[in-house]
């Protein structure tokens, strides 16, 4: 049970670190108390739903895609880019789905995905010193002295931001456009674009058999809801805690609190300190929330925080996300998976091979090499191969456009390339293509690993 001493406020009495410095604390409390006004954005049924799918990830019977951008931007707020990133997220989506023969848990780093950690409280460039940039709901994004002032009244755009998207994103996943025989035709003008067709095309294969024995059963879009509809779930770091706080509301059917920014919230690497705000806040909503896992965790802060966030050991809830980086991986998370296990603690494993991966170019350009993605991807399944545990799924950076972000994938792109089309404030993201590669490699991972350990999950989940 929830400790009786949680309040939506409890976390303003503990340390707290990624915080912005407000200059007006009269204008940022006038903003938290709009948004408390405002209706929620998400609802207590639907993160339940999620949890639910959650649970099923946690006992091996399912697989979670968790995609999105690194910080979504108030200027790229269009329906053609909010589109384009969900129609790639579908086509991975399919994609997993007969790679491992299980359902496949959607959720978008979309619709709230506004605030970013930074490494450093202040960026210097050229001698001239200004406040780190946290994202488009606290400041802008250009190096000016103006635009680095954090402003409260960013919350309340980010608020009406996603809301729309989430709109949008409602109509796109029950209005037929998620349709799944649509979805495997884009796959198959990606095949038909990509270097490494000739890998790819018997997975199409066997889209193309089950797709054509189900409408011989008579299950078409007109007959099965199913296969014209899908469930999409929205998701982001909470790491501005005013703004979760003030879209926090009370469930009128459990009496219990949830946090209505998001159906999923988690905690970044930067903020899992045990006794820390982030913490505190979100022990104490309802919604299924997931915690950062880099390569400083050691098991004993691992049990801590698990016993913290997740004390009743409920599936679903919990979403451990590894960001290890490809040469720690083999090494640093198998303990972690051990301990775990000897206390017979039920969570979700994600893999984010995005994170620990980050270089810098001669041109002082962030990158990502597909093959190091890759890697710790393939490292991730090893140790959970090893430990005899599920490897839930992955949590990618992505867009669904043409940016040239990241290096490598099957049209090699070099740091030559980068220029071309290098569009994010933050983090480089995969690309349309590379996430699509990226999701047929994964695929293959699945099919050649599910059967072993699918089979040892219920006796794991059972201690």
């Amino acid at each position: 049970m929830m400790p009786a001493s949680w309040t939506p406020d409890s976390w303003r009495d503990r340390p707290i670190r990624q915080v912005p410095a407000y200059p007006d604390p009269a204008r940022l409390a006038a903003a938290e108390d709009k948004l408390r006004r405002y209706p929620p954005l998400v609802f207590a049924g639907e993160a339940r739903r999620l949890k639910a799918g959650l649970a099923q990830v946690a006992e091996g019977r399912a697989f979670v895609l968790q995609g999105g951008d690194c910080a979504e931007s108030f200027t790229d707020f269009t329906a053609n880019i909010i589109r384009d990133t969900f129609r790639v997220l579908l086509q991975m989506a399919v994609v997993l789905t007969f790679g491992a023969s299980v359902p496949v848990v959607k959720m978008g780093r979309m619709a709230g995905q506004f605030a970013k950690p930074r490494s450093s409280d202040a960026e210097t460039i050229d001698g001239t010193t200004l406040p780190s940039y946290r994202g488009d709901i606290v400041n802008g994004p250009e190096f000016t002295a103006e635009a680095r002032v954090p402003d409260p009244g960013r919350m309340e755009t980010a608020y009406f931001q996603s809301a729309g998207t989430l709109n949008l994103l409602r109509a796109f996943a029950t209005g037929g456009y998620a349709d799944l025989h649509e979805v495997h035709r884009w796959n198959l003008g990606f095949i038909a674009r990509s270097p490494m067709a000739d890998r790819y095309r018997d997975l199409a294969h066997r889209i193309d058999e089950t797709l054509g024995f189900m409408a011989a059963c008579g299950m078409t879009s007109g007959t099965t809801p199913q296969i014209r509809e899908t469930e999409f779930f929205t998701s982001h770091e909470a790491l501005l805690l005013p703004y979760e706080q003030a879209l926090t509301r009370v469930d009128s059917t459990s009496g219990e609190w949830y946090a209505c920014s998001a159906h999923f919230l988690w905690i970044g690497d930067r903020t899992r300190q045990p006794d820390g705000a982030h913490v505190e806040f979100l022990r104490g909503v309802r919604n299924p929330i997931g915690l950062k896992v880099g390569p400083s965790t050691t098991a004993d802060d691992l049990l801590r925080l698990v016993a913290t966030l997740n004390p009743d050991d409920e599936p679903g809830r919990l979403t451990l996300i590894s960001r290890m980086g490809a040469d720690k991986v083999a090494r640093l998370l198998p303990p972690l998976l051990r301990a775990l296990r000897r206390e017979g603690r039920r969570v979700v494993w994600l893999c984010d091979p995005m994170h620990g991966n980050t270089i810098s170019t001669a041109a002082r350009l962030k990158t990502r090499s597909f093959d190091a993605i890759l890697a710790e991807v393939r490292g991730f399944f090893d140790a959970h191969a090893e430990e005899g545990t599920w490897a839930g799924g992955v949590h990618v950076e992505m867009t669904g456009r043409d940016v040239t972000e990241c290096v490598g994938g099957a049209h090699r792109l070099t740091e030559s390339d980068l220029a071309r089309s290098y569009e994010t404030f933050c983090d480089p993201r995969l690309n349309a293509e590379q996430s699509l590669e990226l999701a047929f490699l994964v695929a293959e991972e699945l099919k050649a690993r599910r059967g072993p350990v699918v089979e040892r999950q219920p006796a794991v989940a059972a201690q």
